[in-house]
């Protein structure tokens, strides 16, 4: 959306831009052509010239404002839209990317038709306004008025100098089709695949490949995957937008190369316009060597998976198993061994099983699945947490079966042995493509009999370093002697499962991002599970008192009930439904947002807030859980518009210093049929909020 010019022109005078002030962008009109042609078409750009650091933006900007050119041409003439060259990614001194547009000295060019009938021997006067943002660490609005005095004559025009030989340079590179290239585009739920592929055979490699979208489709910040085909060409993947068109069925925008599409490195960008369609299921191509080729590759999948950071808390975990059981006699060690591998082998059939049907009901997964849901994913970050609290002795388990009888304990062990296999295949999954890239979509498209068997190697494969330990137990002699450095040893493999607690959180921040408050209460409710051990391993631990025991076991489970309550994610697909009950919907904050609603008569409430802002957040949970305030919003249709400055945004900041504000919490509160709003305290009540509304 773009600002209105109103609040550009407003905010230039707020900011003090007087006209004698020295630009950091600065504004002038070029001709191509020294002269124009009663009737022929002419190019004239506009030339922004940067100071070192600053930028304006391109026809879709990301973060700020793109620049506009508002043309009064004498009668007859008529001038095109801005012809817009290849932008480049725009970043700021931190490297985060904030926009998309230009530096240095640019060129936009314009193409004007004059009438036919002008005389020659006259001249004509161009003018026009242009408006941009210009941005460095922070942005200000710029705006100048134009103008350019070009001859009439009856010959041929010729070159304006080097100034019109550069004009027209930048016109030919605008981006454009190639023949040469052919792309096509296919669509997900969250990604668009664009593939770009040569049509004949080229020694020219465009590099640095970057897709820019016309509109909002693609994530602008997001990174974007390049890699080659086997045709010569490249397939990248781009993030869709969250805020993007939901049903887009085209793809429209500039696909740019830092060496250029053509073989003398010319065209920075190639025009992208195609439909989309949507992602088909591919099949797998066949396998070198047949089924015993594959079921090679899923073994040694299987067993690269051991040195992955996905499996080697678990498998660390499972080495002190083997150092502490060094002393036992060669049959349990064996048992162990035999044990862990039944564990690996069996979730490894169950989770095949499960997709192999769910395949044959025709649902489209992937292997991995479960990390897709955030109920699964957060119980194993509370599963993860728990257990490296207690590798670094926050409290123990098991000291009640210290005076239980030898079967009991054997028992336990090889629980313990089957469990770690089972845990071992569920922390697995997500690492596994990279490496058995070939033997798992050929075991998800083989018959149900292959498909098991490439599963039961990827498992032995997985479990076959502790199988072999198992059963030959000399080379337990190689492992260090027990000892008090064991305590150090297993305060050490805590970390390795903190930091997969730490990955845990990261997938959950992508599976809750239209949440707003779903993080934080996850980030909360952790830190009560970690609360409720420390209870347990101070006051519940075996070795106490009876009643001091059951009242720390109890504060402790309380506050792990607390935190699963708490911490658990939503189901996403009530999302809304939540949003509704809660009686306010939330809509992102525009000036154009704000000028509908007000020429339809309504009350708007904007919140200018941020997630790293607690007193916006105390603002919302205090004014909104009161029953009144949200009668009173539901019966009056009070618009409620969020302007989160969460990240950077130009256009807010801009907003805030209308007002001479700089910081968060800002709340604004505009009554029908009065053009200025009331402006809210920092700290805020339900009552300071009924009381704007009620206000005669």
């Amino acid at each position: 959306m773009q600002m209105p010019r109103v609040f550009v022109i407003l905010f230039v005078m707020l900011a003090g831009l007087g006209s004698a002030a020295r630009a950091q962008v600065e504004a002038s009109l070029v001709a191509a052509e020294s002269s124009i042609q009663p009737g022929r078409p002419f190019t004239v750009a506009l030339r922004l010239q940067h100071d070192l650091h600053w930028h304006t933006y391109w026809l879709n900007p990301g973060t700020g404002l793109k620049t506009e050119l508002h043309w009064d041409l004498p009668a007859g003439f008529t001038a095109g839209p801005i012809e817009w060259p290849a932008p480049v990614v725009l970043r700021d001194r931190t490297g985060m990317v904030i926009g998309n547009g230009y530096e240095g000295d640019t060129l936009l060019p314009v193409t004007i038709t004059p009438p036919a009938d002008l005389v020659p021997g006259t001249s004509v006067i161009l003018q026009a306004r242009t408006e941009w943002l210009m941005c460095e660490d922070v942005c200000i609005p710029g705006e100048a008025v134009l103008v350019l005095t070009l001859p009439v004559r009856a010959e041929e025009p010729i070159v304006n100098g080097t100034r019109g030989k550069r004009v027209l340079a930048t016109q030919a590179a605008l981006p454009t089709a190639l023949p040469e290239w052919s792309v096509a585009a296919t669509r997900t739920e969250k990604t668009i695949t664009l593939t770009v592929t040569p049509a004949a055979p080229t020694q020219h490699t465009p590099a640095d490949l970057h897709f820019f979208a016309d509109d909002n489709l693609v994530a602008y910040e997001a990174a974007q995957t390049v890699v080659a085909n086997n045709q010569g060409g490249y397939v990248l993947t781009l993030a869709v937008s969250p805020d993007g068109p939901a049903e887009a069925t085209h793809l429209q925008g500039v696909l740019t190369a830092k060496n250029g599409w053509r073989a003398d490195g010319s065209l920075p960008g190639l025009r992208v316009d195609l439909p989309l369609s949507t992602a088909a299921p591919q099949t797998p191509a066949p396998t070198t060597g047949g089924l015993a080729g594959t079921l090679l590759l899923a073994f040694l999948g299987g067993l690269i998976l051991n040195l992955m950071p996905c499996v080697f808390p678990v498998l660390g975990i499972k080495t002190l198993g083997f150092v502490n059981q060094s002393g036992s006699d060669r049959g349990k060690i064996v048992a162990h061994g035999v044990t862990f591998t039944l564990g690996v082998l069996l979730s490894f059939w169950a989770l095949a099983g499960l997709l192999l049907a769910l395949r044959a009901g025709g649902a489209e997964l992937g292997w991995g699945f479960q990390l897709q849901s955030p109920g699964f994913v957060f119980g194993m970050a509370v599963f993860f947490l728990g257990f490296a609290l207690n590798l670094s002795g926050l409290f123990e388990v098991g000291l009640s079966a210290t005076g239980a009888g030898a079967g009991l304990q054997s028992k336990s062990g090889y629980t313990g042995s089957f469990f770690t296999g089972l845990l071992a295949t569920l922390v697995a999954t997500p690492c596994s493509a990279p490496y058995l890239a070939t033997a798992l979509p050929a075991a998800l498209a083989l018959p149900v009999p292959s498909a098991l068997l490439i599963f039961t190697f990827i498992a032995l494969g997985l479990s076959a370093p502790y199988l072999l330990l198992s059963i030959f137990p000399q080379a337990i002699k190689f492992l260090p002697r027990p000892g008090a450095w064991m305590e150090t040893f297993k305060q050490a493999m805590a970390f390795p499962l903190y930091a997969t607690t730490g990955w845990l959180l990261w997938v959950l921040a992508a599976q809750t991002a239209e949440a707003e408050t779903a993080l934080r209460n996850i980030l909360f409710g952790l830190v009560l599970v970690a609360m409720g051990a420390w209870l347990y391993g101070r006051i519940g631990q075996p070795h106490g008192a009876s009643t001091r025991r059951v009242t720390g076991s109890s504060l402790a489970l309380a506050f792990v009930a607390g935190g699963l309550w708490l911490g658990w994610p939503a189901d996403p697909t009530n999302a809304a439904d939540d949003a509704a009950k809660s009686g306010v919907t939330w809509e992102a904050w525009s000036p154009e947002a704000v000028a509908r609603a007000q020429a339809e008569g309504r009350t708007i409430y904007v919140d200018f807030t941020a997630r790293w802002c607690f007193t916006c957040q105390t603002n919302k949970a205090a004014v909104f859980s009161s029953d009144e305030v949200l009668r009173e919003f539901a019966e009056r249709n009070v618009l409620t518009l969020k302007a989160d400055w969460t990240s950077k945004d130009p256009r807010i900041t801009a907003e805030l210093a209308r007002w001479n504000r700089s910081a968060v919490p800002f709340n604004l509160l505009y009554r029908p049929g009065e053009p200025m709003p009331v402006a809210l305290p920092e700290l805020l009540t339900p009552g300071i909020v009924l009381d704007a509304l009620w206000r005669n």
